[in-house]
């Protein structure tokens, strides 16, 4: 008979070191890009043998949707904690609140950043429907909220649109319309258009291409709020 005490030390100790090996993961990644994530250069950086990391994870690509789960699964969890904490009467409000989540969740998690939106690890074959489909789908939902709130608001502006459901991706459809069937594909339009301006700005800061630009990148980003919420009609409120 196990004792309870041995197995729930040992539980422990595993998870500790499981957590430990995505870390050295991600400070690999940090320092030699993707492609220095190695299950040997993590057993070398921890100190055990390549043999024993396999008892954790079976292969590099293992580890490597087990990060992109981790990474994705946290900013969804960000973006819509912030997304629920305002009202859902101030849509600006809201839209404000989602983008700063996203930038700040980026900018403490360069690295997870990078693995999901940025550079792809050398060799890397995600298992089918991809290495976190149910995160990937919480943000793409929350993505489109924004357009959805704005919606009520900027229709006014896209009288001329002449876009058709026929010019999406039928995947992005299938995630989209079922949460915001009264959502016209201009309005999803609205969604990916919101979405390269949030998306732009965070990247380049997280990818250091505003250092030497500007000392102010937060300003920077706070001017691209206070332009996009307008270029939607929306009076903030307060």
């Amino acid at each position: 008979m196990v004792n309870t005490g041995t197995r729930g030390r040992r539980e422990r100790l595993r998870a500790e070191t499981t957590a430990e090996i995505k870390s050295v993961a991600l400070e690999l990644m940090a320092s030699g890009g993707p492609g220095a994530i190695t299950l040997r250069a993590i057993a070398r950086e921890m100190g055990m043998t390549p043999n024993a990391i396999y008892g954790y994870f079976a292969t590099r690509d293992d580890l490597v949707t087990t990060l992109i789960s981790d990474v994705y699964t946290s900013l969804a969890g960000a973006v819509e904690a912030a997304w629920d904490a305002t009202p859902a009467t101030d849509p600006a409000a809201r839209i404000r609140a989602w983008a700063h989540a996203f930038r700040g969740w980026a900018l403490v998690n360069p690295e997870g950043f990078r693995l999901i939106y940025g550079d792809p690890v050398p060799g890397y074959i995600p298992p089918e429907g991809g290495a976190a489909p149910e995160a990937a789908q919480r943000v793409c939902t929350a993505l489109t909220g924004l357009a959805d709130a704005a919606w009520p608001h900027a229709e006014p502006r896209y009288a001329d649109s002449d876009f058709q459901w026929s010019d999406f991706d039928p995947g992005l459809l299938d995630k989209v319309r079922p949460a915001f069937p009264d959502l016209p594909p201009a309005g999803v339009a609205l969604a990916l258009r919101i979405w390269g301006h949030l998306h732009g700005l965070v990247s380049l800061e997280v990818y250091g291409h505003l250092h030497h630009q500007t000392a102010s990148p937060e300003k920077l980003f706070h001017e691209e709020l206070t332009q996009l919420v307008a270029s939607l009609g929306i009076s903030p409120k307060g």
